[in-house]
């Protein structure tokens, strides 16, 4: 059986060209990683809206490798999420979050246009190898590497995978060991894209509890480029699309939303939604992200948006060790972050699905009664969960992550907000001055950032106390010319600021010797018990970032 791709060629195998694949790959790409790109199907699959919402913080992440500022430009901008119940507004929550980001909380923009625009991006890195209609049927480890298997005895053989086959992938799932705990709800969603002129309804989303157009059940509506919106009705466990189209009654459920005012169904499907995540995230060699290692209800928008930050973490962890940078523990840090990141985002969404489909008499009691208290209570309208929007996980309890008693994380924060910086925290983003960067994001992706509050001579980190990883070291005051960073991270005089290279905050130390330091660099990189520092004089000074 020939194999292609072997040692030397090929660093990391994505199997999967969706758009948690796609991040994979240009992230790998980005650092340098030769990458062999598979997808079982022929070809692209263009149709219908499917994941639309982007976050903020997933726009940042593809303006990395080119392609976030586009997406922004082409998806609708929307800020004011709406919620009613029955023909009476509950609440509008506006969405906001710290720092000054380049990017608008969330845009709508159909999975397929995003796939579309990251394909692009992929075309131009000649570290990508994309290989259609190749489906994986087998995953081999050893001691050096992966050896995948595709259908007519091809296989390629590399280091690493990162398995991102989405909700197909069951079976290589499985024959990793790796179990799919959770459960499937009853109730069906209908999905679909409705071309119409709604004036006001283009830069909100819109959820609706028991509208007398779908009573006892749900509405939610998105709007998306195009004068197109993304409609999802809760309907029966045997609901029957078919059934519906050739009666008239799909007609008169969109004109009930409508009205009678000219309008085309572009698209439309059936979804039943499922809740689980994989009991592993790393088996030896092979990653699992996305939607083959968690799926959750879409109300929130936590599925893509999760996925890419799968993706995210293994690119730059992969990426340091395969060049001998870091090893085990880094490697296994992914699994411990993304796993409990998936964990809280199912937490979340099925907290939801239990207020939007009550499974117990206590869950409905609770449900009407909020309901029905939340018109004039606002103590009540919090209770009313209509899905918790997306956010960023906070990697606090990671074994990368050097607490700091002086800024303690105090859990997840009111909806709509986002957490104090401090240890774990994506670090927010704000206006720099810093060579050819003009935003303080840009700066903490190349390797690990060191920001220095006050006028001290800044601790020496040397080669050796990194493994080579670059780590390149600002003032605040030398390029925070309006204070603005100052103020938004809260600073002490003297502390040291520890950014990871997915811009999340690994220390915070106050006033650190060279000791301290590296040792939270070392954790930083998964090695809590380093070895001591090397002294100095041997190789000091800041890392350059590598380009």
């Amino acid at each position: 059986m020939p194999v292609d791709g072997a040692a030397g060629g090929v660093g990391v195998v994505v199997i999967g060209n969706g758009p948690v694949g796609q991040t994979t790959a240009l992230l790998l790409a980005r650092r340098g990683v030769p990458v062999a790109l598979l997808d079982a199907r022929p070809a692209r699959d263009l149709t219908g809206s499917r994941s639309i919402c982007q976050q903020r913080d997933v726009l940042d992440v593809w303006d990395s490798v080119g392609a976030g500022r586009r997406i922004a430009a082409e998806g609708v901008t929307w800020t004011t999420a709406r919620t009613f119940h029955r023909d009476r507004e509950l609440f509008a929550l506006t969405l906001g979050g710290r720092g000054r980001s380049a990017f608008p909380p969330f845009v709508n923009l159909s999975q397929a246009r995003t796939e579309q625009i990251l394909d692009e991006r992929v075309a131009a890195s000649p570290l990508i190898d994309v290989r259609w209609d190749h489906r994986v049927t087998g995953l081999d480890q050893d001691a050096d590497g992966v050896t995948v298997t595709c259908d007519g005895g091809r296989s390629l053989r590399a280091p690493y995978a990162v398995l991102c086959a989405g909700a197909h992938g069951g079976p290589l799932r499985e024959a990793l060991g790796v179990e799919f705990t959770g459960h499937s709800f009853d109730d069906r969603f209908l999905i679909c894209d409705i071309r119409a002129d709604l004036p006001g309804w283009a830069t909100e989303r819109r959820f609706y509890f028991d509208p007398a157009w779908n009573p006892g059940r749900q509405v939610l509506i998105h709007p998306c480029p195009d004068g197109t919106y993304r409609v999802d009705w809760q309907v029966p466990a045997d609901f029957d699309l078919a059934a519906e189209e050739a009666s008239g009654a799909l007609d008169a459920r969109v004109r009930a939303i409508v009205g009678d005012r000219p309008h085309e169904v572009v698209w439309r499907s059936v979804y039943r939604f499922q809740s689980r995540v994989a009991s592993r995230m790393r088996v030896g060699r092979v990653l699992l992200a996305g939607d083959c290692a968690h799926l959750m209800a879409p109300f929130g928008a936590r599925g893509l948006n999760s996925g890419v930050a799968d993706a995210e973490n293994a690119a730059w962890k992969l990426a340091f060790v395969l060049d001998g940078r870091a090893g085990e523990g880094l490697l296994e840090s992914y699994h411990a972050e993304r796993h409990a990141a998936a964990l809280e985002n199912l937490a979340v969404t099925t907290a939801t699905m239990d207020f939007l489909v009550p499974h117990t008499d206590e869950q409905r009691r609770h449900r009407r009664d909020v309901l029905a208290r939340a018109a004039d209570d606002p103590d009540a309208r919090a209770l009313v969960d209509s899905g918790r929007l997306y956010e960023p996980f906070w990697y606090a309890d990671s074994p990368l992550t050097t607490p700091d008693p002086d800024r303690p994380f105090a859990g997840r924060p009111p909806r709509g907000a986002t957490p104090p910086p401090g240890p774990g925290v994506l670090l927010p983003d704000v206006p720099v001055r810093a060579g050819g960067a003009t935003r303080l994001r840009e700066l903490a992706r190349d390797g690990f950032l060191l920001l220095v509050a006050g006028d001290g001579d800044p601790v020496p980190v040397t080669a050796a106390d990194s493994g080579g990883v670059p780590v390149r070291t600002h003032r605040i005051s030398e390029i925070d010319a309006t204070g603005e960073l100052a103020a938004t991270l809260a600073v002490r005089s003297g502390e040291i600021w520890m950014v990871r290279p997915d811009a999340h905050i690994a220390a915070v130390l106050p006033n650190p010797d060279r000791t301290r330091l590296v040792r939270a660099l070392r954790r930083a990189l998964g090695d809590p018990e380093p070895t001591e520092p090397a002294r100095k004089g041997d190789d000091d000074g800041v890392l350059p970032a590598r380009r």
